[in-house]
């Protein structure tokens, strides 16, 4: 029977410039926490606990023209078009 080897999935990983200058950075120690770090976890772990409340659906009848620049939009950001939608509506409520 063989003998399992250890796998390392950082074996032949390339960075590229920014990867790098990241990594650079955390070993020279330019990079240093917040002088707030436990004021910054709280608030944090706010907005992550006001992300996950209860969600209620609502129905919306906009033009299909709307909703297909609403859709280029998400896609262009990388996301639903709904999350965006509902992010849309949640900054202009709480403006």
């Amino acid at each position: 029977m063989k003998k399992a080897q250890n796998f390392d999935p950082f074996k032949n990983l390339v960075l590229d410039k920014y990867e790098q200058e990241i990594e650079d950075a955390l070993d020279t120690d330019k990079i240093v926490s917040v002088p707030n770090l436990e004021e910054e976890k709280e608030r944090f772990a706010l907005i992550a606990k006001n992300t996950t409340q209860k969600k209620r659906n609502i129905n919306l009848r906009v033009t299909e023209k709307t909703l297909d620049k609403l859709k280029a939009k998400a896609i262009a950001e990388g996301m639903p078009y709904q999350t965006l939608a509902s992010s849309i509506l949640h900054k202009y409520a709480n403006k």
